[in-house]
C-alpha cells in the first residue's frame, strides 16, 4: 500500500526534474497523500469496527459437541445481548424526553416561544400597570406553558383555553375548578372584550403559583389536540 502511494505521488512529479527524496521527505509525501478525502472516506467507521469485532467474538465462541453446536451458541449469545438491553430498559427506564419536547411555539392561536417564567414576568409587569386584561392573559399562558414544560399537559396548535383546562383537570383534579375559572377569565378578556379585574388576576396568579409547587402522582402527559 505504501509503495503504491509513493508511486502515485511520484507519478505526479515532472519527469524532467530529478527527484531523489530522502526518508523524511518520502514520509511527508505519504502522509500528505493519505490525508486526502478519498483515503479518509475509505476508512471503516467506528460502527463498522464495532460490528466486525462483535461478529468475530460471536464466531469465536465454541462449545464441545462438534460443528453443529456452533449455530446454537450464536443464537444463545444473541439472546443474551437482547435480554441485557431489555433488562436495562426496565431497570433504568426509557430515555427521558427533552424538557421542551411537549412544548410548541404556538399557544392559544398565537406564535409564542417564551417560557413560563417569561410569561409570568410579563403578567406581573402588566399588573403593576393595572393592565388587568393583559395580566390575566399572560398569567394563564404561563399556567399552560408551565404544565407543558413539565410534560404534564402538552398543548398543540388549535388547543383552546377551556380544552386545556379540562385536560389539565384530569391530571390535577384538585385544581379542576380553579383551572376552569381561569380559562373562562382568559376567554372573557381575550375574545369577549370584557374588562379584567384585579381580583380575577390575583386568583389566576395564585393558581399559577400553586401549580408550580404541586407534585402530581400522575406523571404521564395528557395531549391536547
Amino acid at each position: 500500500m505504501i509503495a503504491n502511494t509513493v508511486g502515485a505521488v511520484l507519478a505526479g512529479v515532472r519527469v524532467d526534474v530529478p527527484v531523489v527524496p530522502d526518508a523524511g521527505q518520502a514520509q511527508r509525501w505519504v502522509i500528505q497523500e493519505l490525508s486526502k478525502p478519498e483515503y479518509r472516506a475509505a476508512q471503516p467507521t467506528w460502527f463498522d469496527r464495532a460490528s466486525q469485532a462483535f461478529w468475530e467474538w460471536l464466531k469465536s465462541l465454541k462449545i464441545d459437541g462438534g460443528p453443529g453446536a456452533q449455530g446454537p451458541i450464536l443464537i444463545v449469545a444473541l439472546v443474551v445481548v437482547v435480554a441485557a438491553v431489555v433488562a436495562a430498559f426496565f431497570i433504568f427506564g426509557a430515555p427521558r424526553l427533552n424538557r421542551r419536547s411537549g412544548v410548541g411555539d404556538t399557544l392559544f392561536g398565537e406564535d409564542d416561544a417564551r417560557d413560563a417564567a417569561a410569561m409570568r414576568r410579563s403578567a406581573e409587569e402588566a399588573a403593576a400597570r393595572s393592565d388587568w386584561v393583559l395580566a390575566i392573559e399572560e398569567v394563564f399562558r404561563s399556567i399552560a406553558r408551565g404544565l407543558a414544560e413539565r410534560t404534564l399537559v402538552t398543548v398543540s396548535p388549535g388547543t383552546t383555553a377551556r380544552d386545556f383546562a379540562a385536560r389539565a383537570g384530569v391530571v390535577l383534579p384538585a385544581f379542576s375548578e380553579r383551572l376552569s375559572a381561569a380559562a373562562s377569565a382568559f376567554d372573557d378578556v381575550r375574545y369577549l372584550a370584557r374588562k379584567g379585574t384585579e381580583k380575577t388576576y390575583r386568583e389566576a396568579a395564585l393558581l399559577e403559583r400553586d401549580l408550580r409547587a404541586v407534585r402530581p402522582a400522575l406523571s404521564s402527559a395528557v395531549t391536547t389536540p
